[in-house]
């Protein structure tokens, strides 16, 4: 099985902590993000992990792992990087993880038996973790919304309400190659300028719209977190 992890953006919303350095090389418990991620990886059978970079390049070498360098990281978004690594992508199922997230292998584990296309996991118990990030969980989350054969029904929205948001993505999913070839035709669809500033969750809404291929959730009950602060690494630091 295959990894790519996306690495190339800044975290400017880190300030200080990532003036030198890419985002997932903010160390949580003694250990740079990036590391917990191909810990869990590897503990998982991974076997072969490229990571997709852009700033500052030359710090994300590591022995064993390829790199897809994105050129144009600083005016492009996480899918955009993601289709650097295209030709691995196209030839093998892969796992695609997020770098400022931290997981167990029990959830990479629950994609790699999974058959679908294309498939996310998600927090069923969110809120509990947003309270304690945001005070009001509604600040940063957007709308998860399930049909009952366990398929992404709506993703990405804002939502009004918590009954808007079944559960958390986490920024950790696989594609196989026909569920990436789905997503290159549909971002084919809209316009560069689109395709550029475009969000995972608003390409995986577009896939949903669209209907000619399922998006299967699978719910992950163990220890995560998205940092996306210095406040965040005190919350998980307290865990």
């Amino acid at each position: 099985m295959k990894a790519i992890i996306l690495a190339a953006g800044r975290g400017s919303r880190m300030r200080n902590l990532t003036d030198d350095r890419p985002k997932c090389l903010v160390t949580l418990r003694g250990k740079a993000l990036l590391d917990w991620q191909l810990a869990a990886l590897r503990e998982a059978g991974v076997d072969e992990i490229a990571i997709v970079t852009g700033y500052r390049d030359e710090l994300l070498v590591r022995p064993g792992v390829a790199r897809f360098h994105n050129p144009r990281w600083a005016e492009t978004n996480m899918v955009s990087s993601l289709a650097c690594a295209s030709e691995w992508l196209c030839a093998a199922p892969c796992i695609v993880s997020y770098s400022d997230i931290f997981y167990e292998a029990s959830a990479v584990r629950s994609l790699i038996e999974s058959s679908a296309a294309l498939a996310v996991t998600y927090d069923p118990g969110w809120l509990a973790l947003w309270q304690e990030r945001f005070g009001d969980p509604l600040l940063d989350a957007e709308t998860f919304r399930l049909r009952p054969d366990g398929s992404l029904a709506e993703i990405g929205q804002k939502p009004q309400t918590v009954d808007e948001v079944e559960g958390q993505y986490m920024g950790l999913l696989r594609f196989t190659p026909e569920g990436w070839a789905e997503t290159e035709r549909v971002r084919s669809t809209l316009a560069q300028a689109v395709r550029d500033k475009m969000h995972m969750t608003g390409t995986l809404q577009h896939i949903v719209q669209a209907g000619r291929l399922p998006v299967v959730a699978i719910p992950y009950t163990g220890s995560w977190g998205e940092v996306d602060t210095a406040d965040d690494l005190a919350v998980y630091n307290r865990a």
